[in-house]
């Protein structure tokens, strides 16, 4: 099988949709440029009545896509930067994700949201480093984070055939990764989640770039006799909770390994569930690794001080036994 780059996979991916459907429509600030590549190429296939331009205008770009979600189209919104989602609250939370069931499902909205997670790196700073899918979760959105190429392309095919609105978080550090990723379309269903490396002696549920951090550390540490098992939940809502439980109750530790802020995020959220659910099973209690709830400095130790990291894994897994 080919291997490709996780930014190759998702364009492919919505590429492939808008061939398949032309209900599909790119509406964002300079997709027919491109500035990350996603959909580069595609004004000269597809022409300006599919790929869309707006002026800089988070807020009126949402609210153009609902629109055109209503009226019977499938819009895919980019957003180049996360935070920018902020500006376009009103649209996406109290409009796109309310109107199908203020309607009493006469009305839907198959809306997808391309956001570009940024998260912190390199002096980005504190307002180009959050990572704010814990606000759309808190709402009610459909919110997935891919970590591999194989999984960004099949669940943005899941999210562009939804009838709902679904956030899907592309994280920044996973773009220029590689994978293997099949040329036809295929599909993941949200709320799947899968196990990326079996393990017998903790659970280390990871999300998005954390993955791959994760698996490494549990390379690492085969050779000190730690047995870890990684979960991605790679749709943060809904949850594969089935799964989660299993891998909790076989290995009895766990540890929720998350880029978002301590205080209320999706790791607070999985750590209750687990409570709720798995309490007899677990061997000691549930360490939490996220960033600390503070904007994201400037400066390059502080920042690495506040964020999840490796040196931070390896600690909190020792000190479940």
């Amino acid at each position: 099988m080919r291997s490709i780059y996780y930014l190759k996979a998702i364009s492919e991916a919505l590429l492939n949709e808008m061939k398949i459907n032309p209900d599909v429509v790119v509406i964002g600030e300079d997709v027919r440029y491109s500035l990350r590549g996603i959909t580069k190429g595609f004004i000269d296939i597809f022409g300006p009545d599919r790929v869309i331009d707006t002026p800089i205008s988070e807020a009126g770009l949402t609210g153009v896509g609902t629109g055109a979600a209503l009226s019977g189209l499938r819009p895919v919104l980019e957003f180049q930067i996360c935070e920018f989602i902020f500006f376009a609250f009103d649209q996406l939370v109290d409009q796109a994700q309310k109107l199908r069931y203020m309607s009493g499902g006469k009305l839907k909205a198959p809306v997808t949201y391309l956001i570009a997670s940024s998260g912190a790196r390199g002096g980005m700073a504190g307002q180009h480093s959050d990572n704010p899918y814990p606000y759309l979760l808190h709402s009610g959105m459909k919110t997935v984070m891919p970590s591999t190429p194989y999984d960004a392309k099949g669940l943005l095919v899941s999210a562009i055939r939804d009838d709902d609105p679904v956030a899907v978080f592309l994280p920044v550090n996973s773009l220029g990764t590689k994978g293997d990723v099949p040329e036809e379309q295929y599909i993941i269903p949200l709320g799947r989640g899968e196990i990326k490396k079996e393990g017998k002696d903790i659970t280390v549920v990871a999300t998005g770039y954390l993955v791959k951090i994760a698996l490494e550390t549990a390379e690492e540490l085969e050779s000190s006799g730690i047995s870890i098992e990684v979960y991605d939940p790679r749709t943060l809502l809904p949850l594969d909770r089935e799964l989660l439980f299993k891998s909790v109750k076989k290995t009895g530790r766990v540890i929720v390994f998350d880029d978002s802020n301590r205080t209320c995020g999706f790791a607070a959220e999985v750590s209750a569930i687990i409570s709720e659910e798995c309490f007899t099973y677990l061997k000691s209690p549930i360490s939490r690794i996220t960033r600390a709830d503070v904007p994201i400095p400037f400066n390059a130790q502080m920042e690495s001080f506040v964020l999840p990291d490796k040196e931070k894994l390896i600690k909190a897994i020792f000190k479940n036994f």
